[in-house]
């Protein structure tokens, strides 16, 4: 009811569990959809997860009722654009529908905060780059390339024949998965993990 009231929102369709809301999300190619993260039969990761592979430009935003678990670090790897706490306030919501469906990511800050730590915490160690790499899909990985050998987001469409919105999300993705701040760490990332020769 809430998104429903917005102008610029329309809400296409409500499912019950992941298995409907991959069905739907397939046969209806919404911007945007909105995942609960726990859900009965297939849960949210998993529908998550099938909805990227897709690779159609859909994208996913999370709500979870708990700051960070293992589930919220399994739907931004396995796809999702952001997450939200179910307990936002309203404005939140269609601010972070908006964002995500102009191919940005979100993060609630409360969560954002407790991620940092972590990573944080991860970064003083030596980090197992190409298994972080793993975590992106075959896409993604092209995409990770591009950037590293200096490309906008238009130059990347163009060589890999996709869409400027669908190269912004896998950007978003990338930095997403592998909690990286901006391009130039994501370049860092490609090097580190064998993507690119030195010098290459």
């Amino acid at each position: 009811m809430l998104l429903a009231a917005e102008p610029d929102i329309e809400v296409v369709g409500e499912c019950g569990d992941g298995a409907e809301a991959l069905a739907s999300a397939r046969r209806l190619r919404p911007d945007v959809v909105l995942m609960d993260v726990r859900m009965p039969g297939v849960d949210g990761v998993a529908a998550t997860r099938a909805i990227a592979a897709d690779d159609t430009g859909v994208r996913v935003l999370v709500l979870t009722t708990y700051h960070v678990d293992d589930a919220v670090r399994a739907a931004l790897r396995a796809g999702a654009s952001g997450f939200l706490l179910k307990d936002a306030v309203p404005a939140e919501l269609t601010m972070a529908v908006r964002a995500v469906a102009a191919g940005e990511a979100w993060l609630d800050p409360a969560v954002t905060r407790s991620l940092l730590t972590e990573f944080a915490a991860l970064g003083a160690q030596p980090g197992p780059a190409a298994a972080e790499l793993a975590r992106l899909t075959d896409r993604e990985r092209q995409v990770l390339v591009q950037m590293a050998y200096g490309l906008s987001n238009a130059e990347i469409a163009a060589r890999l024949h996709i869409g400027d919105a669908t190269v912004k999300t896998h950007v978003g993705r990338v930095l997403m998965k592998l909690g990286l701040r901006d391009r130039a760490q994501a370049v860092a990332a490609a090097y580190r993990g064998g993507l690119m020769p030195p010098g290459g």
